[in-house]
């Protein structure tokens, strides 16, 4: 017994270090309820919905691409925006790919949320000039070359008169045509330099599709020239001697030293695979994030008192435990939550809601409990009774609960939906811990025992207390 007690006591002591690390402060009152709980959430990842941000919406020219295609260029877009403002460190950015309705032209967007950045200058730079990267082959001689040749000496030709001749032919290249290979296939960019001349250039390596790619371009354009683009204007041309099947390829530009690792730098960023324009910003300022915040802790609070009055007030000695298991229980999440969780207040809400798994896993316990003591059982057997029988329900109840929550995040689409699931499943991961190691821990270290009316009334439930 003396042991049980023991390491009752340093569960204890532990859970209060555990909560000093969580940041959880107690202050005197002078009015009811005397006590004030703090948490200090400075030290806390907070999401644009709480702590203010940048809202960045970015649209896709996608109009050169297929139908078939666009889907994988908006995935490809998102990813490199989603690692390039990882790469800067802020915090749980939001990247998501939108498709305008009716009213938006059905324009393909690019939704970039950033906590804690409220400049909305340095939000676009964090962003930065992403490079694009592309590759188009020569442009056969024909009717078609002719026609937008003719439209640019047109235009060169009246373009100071007042009334220009401008076509559409003019947003194409008289000499090049796309392909199917940019800078989506990069897998990474070097600084070399020529063993000859000295001049630096950029090796870069595609990544299985872009080779396959890269060796179909060259296999069809030996003798001829492909040109490479960068942010749409041409940095090289060189010409194909020989099919290329390693997926390597070299852009020299004439650079200087400081030009070409500023270029290998930012295609390891990520290139983009078409091209975006910014279409609105929006500054979420941190009061409004301030405001959700402090709600979200108040009715989290309000929750916990209101079920701790609960379990005290039904199950007695046994509720006080629980309680305590509970407190055990909101430490340990908060402080996983300082270090792992960037918290919004859609993981404030899956929270509050593990908080009710937490006490349901409890109130299996006490009930099982309750019957042992009814079918006569000694009060240490009921406890060991209580805890075996009721193992099995908890285990499948919150066993379903992970499940729901790893499939929700695996196939959630923004990082609002990810964060409720991934607080959901580890506030059900620590319930089942504090329900069936801390509440049992606890209890045993009571030592109840005997027959005594006072010790059956503090183990049977409700307020008429009905014999067994």
């Amino acid at each position: 017994m003396l042991q049980k007690r023991l390491f009752a006591v340093i569960l204890i002591l532990a859970a209060i270090g555990v909560g000093y690390f969580a940041d959880i402060r107690l202050s005197a009152k002078p009015a009811f309820p005397y006590v004030a709980v703090t948490v200090n959430h400075a030290n806390y990842k907070l999401g644009l919905d709480l702590n203010g941000g940048t809202h960045l919406v970015y649209q896709a020219n996608t109009s050169k691409l297929t139908g078939a295609d666009v889907g994988g260029a908006m995935t490809a877009l998102r990813d490199v925006i989603e690692r390039r403002v990882n790469i800067f460190g802020v915090s749980e950015p939001i990247v998501q790919i939108e498709k305008g309705g009716v009213v938006g032209g059905g324009d393909d967007r690019l939704i970039v949320e950033l906590p804690g950045v409220t400049n909305v200058e340095d939000a676009i730079k964090t962003i930065g000039q992403v490079p694009t990267l592309e590759f188009k082959t020569e442009r056969l001689a024909g009717a078609e070359k002719d026609a937008i040749l003719k439209a640019f000496d047109d235009y060169q030709k009246t373009k100071d008169s007042s009334k220009p001749i401008i076509s559409n032919l003019l947003a194409e290249d008289p000499y090049y045509i796309s392909s199917p290979l940019t800078g989506r296939y990069l897998e990474h960019a070097t600084v070399e330099f020529d063993p000859t001349t000295g001049e630096p250039h950029v090796s870069i390596t595609f990544n299985s599709v872009g080779a396959k790619l890269f060796g179909d371009l060259t296999k069809n354009n030996v003798n001829k020239t492909i040109a490479v683009y960068l942010d749409g204007a041409i940095i090289s041309a060189p010409v194909v001697r020989e099919e290329i099947k390693d997926g390597k390829a070299v852009i020299s530009g004439g650079f200087k030293v400081a030009d070409a690792q500023a270029l290998a730098r930012n295609l390891n960023y990520g290139a983009l695979p078409v091209d975006i324009k910014l279409l609105s910003t929006q500054t979420i300022g941190a009061s409004l994030g301030e405001d959700a915040l402090n709600a979200g802790i108040k009715s989290g609070l309000i929750a916990f008192a209101v079920i701790a009055l609960f379990l005290i007030l039904w199950y007695r000695l046994p509720g006080l435990v629980a309680v305590l298991a509970l407190s055990v229980y909101v430490v340990l999440n908060l402080l996983i939550f300082k270090f792992l969780v960037t918290l919004t207040a859609a993981g404030i809400a899956g929270f509050i809601l593990s908080i009710g798994m937490a006490v349901d896993a409890n109130i299996l316990i006490f009930e099982r409990m309750k019957e042992e003591l009814a079918r006569g059982r000694a009060l240490p057997d009921a406890v060991r009774e209580g805890f075996a029988r009721a193992w099995t329900s908890i285990r499948d109840s919150n066993l379903s609960s992970i499940i729901t929550s790893v499939i929700l995040y695996w196939f959630a689409s923004n990082s609002l939906i990810k964060g409720f699931a991934l607080v959901f499943f580890i506030g059900v991961v620590t319930s089942m811990f504090t329900a069936i190691v801390i509440s049992r821990t606890f209890l045993q270290a009571i030592g109840a025992k005997g027959d005594s009316k006072f010790a059956k009334f503090l183990f049977r439930s409700g307020f008429l207390n009905p014999k067994p």
